[in-house]
């Protein structure tokens, strides 16, 4: 089955929004074994999305729009559809009541007219109604093209998509996708396709598709079979042989972040751990705390952005930053012993640096990052050029995934 995505609304197009619900909507596409071939953007335009519709008719299975179907006067995706495939539209007043219903539970006033055109659906439809919203969609058939129109919100999309359209759709495959994601940290896009081509070459199902994200990358296996555990069996072996293939870059298959992979490190240990930053302000920990349960690994941290909070709350000696300076391997290795005492953790990590836009006072260049980790063992430094020319979100993202990273081989005894 091959499927379309058109998405309706001129704030896509202008760029007011990201177009989240194609993401979604062709990830979980992908896993009922369906293939999406085209992702379409068209405005609030009744012309152009009746172009589009026509388009998508003559080459695909499935169109899946998303948007429109709102009560204000362009939400015209239900009328327009209905005018290109030849159905008529009909009022459900069963619709209309839970319409109702949903405005004075949830708003506490009686719902205004003009969302009774909310509950005009296509004649012998299938009816997805929407309990978290007032935009219920819909599904057809018509010519062996079928349509399926999705609420734009994307908490009420991805709502109707799990709860309603996936149940539909699942009817009309004969197969699943099954995906794995092996996530890399240390090295880049080309490395990882250099050392994976000859295999790559060879696999026509299972695939893999190596693909650069921000500061690492990740390389994606996929199987399709007409069950998961077929699936499943077919890309055990082959998942297996990529993370032998490229040794301990990678950091993990299936998970969130590399932040995830520390934090489940150190709680497998028992440790604790707290962040000493400078250029990065505040990342580390902000990644961490971002974590559900961080509580239980990550005691705090001190961003010490001036030399001054850096030897008034870390204790990093005056006398070192006169000597060699913020940006340095002695200061580094200061802060983080100094946070791990004032935090009381098991683990510390320090970050100092240069994130530009210009050198600092001692030469450094842009991208010049230190590294430490304070430990009861003792400390560790590194000394990274995280990207000149890369610009200062660049650096200081560069810089706290390293950090991550210089935590994950530490507990698991790789080298540093």
């Amino acid at each position: 089955m091959i499927a379309e995505l058109i998405a309706v609304g001129t704030e896509l197009l202008l760029g007011n929004i990201a177009n989240t619900d194609a993401q979604m909507i062709s990830e979980k596409l992908s896993a009922l074994g369906i293939t999406v071939h085209r992702h379409t953007v068209v405005g609030d335009n009744p012309e152009r999305l009746a172009d589009a519709l026509e388009t998508a008719r003559r080459r695909a299975d499935i169109i899946i729009t998303t948007g429109g179907l709102g009560p204000t006067y362009d939400d015209l995706t239900k009328q327009t559809i209905c005018r290109t495939f030849g159905r008529e539209l009909e009022l459900h007043e069963d619709i209309l009541e839970e319409i109702r219903g949903w405005f004075a539970a949830q708003m506490g006033k009686a719902m205004p007219e003009n969302n009774v055109q909310q509950a005009m659906l296509p004649v012998n439809c299938v009816v997805f109604d929407n309990p978290v919203g007032t935009a219920p969609g819909c599904a057809f058939e018509e010519g062996g093209v079928h349509v399926l129109m999705l609420p734009g919100p994307p908490f009420e999309c991805r709502y109707m998509f799990e709860h309603r359209a996936a149940q539909y759709l699942e009817k009309l495959t004969d197969g699943v996708i099954v995906s794995h994601e092996i996530k890399i940290f240390g090295m880049g896009e080309s490395s990882v396709e250099e050392a994976l081509r000859e295999p790559m070459t060879q696999m026509t199902n299972p695939t893999l598709a190596p693909y650069a994200k921000l500061n690492e990358c990740m390389v994606r296996a996929t199987a399709k079979a007409e069950t998961r555990e077929a699936a499943e069996a077919m890309l055990k072996p082959v998942v297996a042989q990529v993370c032998e293939t490229l040794g301990d870059v990678v950091y993990g298959v299936d998970v969130d972040s590399l932040e995830a992979v520390v934090s489940q490190l150190m709680r497998e240990r028992g440790l604790t751990l707290a962040a000493a930053e400078s250029c990065t302000g505040g990342l580390i920990a902000k990644r961490m705390t971002d974590l559900p349960g961080a509580s239980g690994v990550f005691r705090g941290g001190v961003v010490s952005y001036t030399n001054g909070v850096k030897a008034g709350a870390l204790g990093v000696p005056e006398a070192l930053l006169e000597e060699y300076g913020a940006v340095s391997e002695p200061v580094a290795r200061a802060m983080a012993e100094g946070c791990r005492k004032v935090c009381g953790s098991d683990l510390a990590v320090s970050v100092t640096g240069v994130a530009g836009p210009d050198t600092d006072d001692r030469g450094n260049e842009i991208g010049t990052v230190f590294i430490a980790l304070a430990s009861g063992k003792g400390t560790i430094c590194k000394r990274l050029s995280c990207g000149k020319g890369r610009g200062r979100d660049r650096v200081r993202s560069a810089a706290a995934q390293q950090a991550f990273d210089l935590l994950r081989r530490w507990m698991l005894g790789l080298q540093m």
